[in-house]
């Protein structure tokens, strides 16, 4: 993970480059959460912190570790901001929707306005920003990566939450997850006010069809 992407960019003469993600797309619980993360022109220019060097695809990097790195990033950060979806948005919208109103939100959550956007994946469509859609993004941009750890460890954090709310569902365990331990529990409780009720609830059939 290095910085070439983004002194590309400031060398064209982007000074404020913004890198985007979500997590919690595939989730059966909660929100999707997206973060929005600008560096400083300056830190791209100069030798890389060594905590820089642990950024990566926060899928990839250990809970423990993501915790630890989301001070740095945001101490370091000249700008970022938080945006979601909850999980009546993604039933009423669909989740591909949702993830780009939760992007927007995070977008809108910015203090200044980029001169351009990086994403993971692709374009967000509709969008009226310059950007660059960059697949798998999390793992080649250092700012797009980022951006995956901060919304990764405010999301966790905040399932961890609404697990001490309904605590049968075990969900500090697999964070809204589709695992067998969260597909027994809503056999069993059935879903919560928080569960996405147009996701496959059931292992074996779904809960509206």
């Amino acid at each position: 993970m290095g910085f070439k992407t983004e002194k590309e960019l400031i060398q064209e003469g982007y000074r404020f480059v913004a890198g985007i993600d979500e997590v919690g797309r595939g989730s059966l619980f909660g929100p999707v959460v997206a973060a929005a993360v600008v560096f400083p022109a300056e830190f791209f220019l100069k030798k890389k912190p060594t905590w820089a060097g642990e950024v990566f695809d926060s899928k990839l990097v250990r809970p423990t570790k993501r915790v630890e790195l989301v001070p740095f990033i945001l101490e370091t950060a000249a700008d970022f901001g938080l945006g979601y979806a909850t999980s009546g948005e993604i039933d009423r919208l669909n989740i591909f929707r949702a993830t780009r109103l939760a992007m927007v939100r995070a977008l809108d959550d910015l203090k200044f306005r980029p001169d351009i956007i990086l994403v993971d994946g692709y374009p967000i469509k509709d969008l009226n920003y310059l950007q660059r859609g960059i697949l798998q993004g999390d793992r080649k941009v250092f700012s797009i990566a980022a951006a995956s750890i901060v919304a990764k460890v405010f999301r966790d954090g905040l399932i961890q939450l609404l697990g001490e709310l309904y605590p049968g569902y075990q969900l500090n365990k697999h964070k809204g997850y589709a695992t067998r331990v969260h597909y027994q529990a809503l056999e069993e409780l059935g879903p919560c006010p928080l569960h996405r009720r147009s996701f496959k609830l059931y292992k074996e059939r779904m809960l509206i069809k």
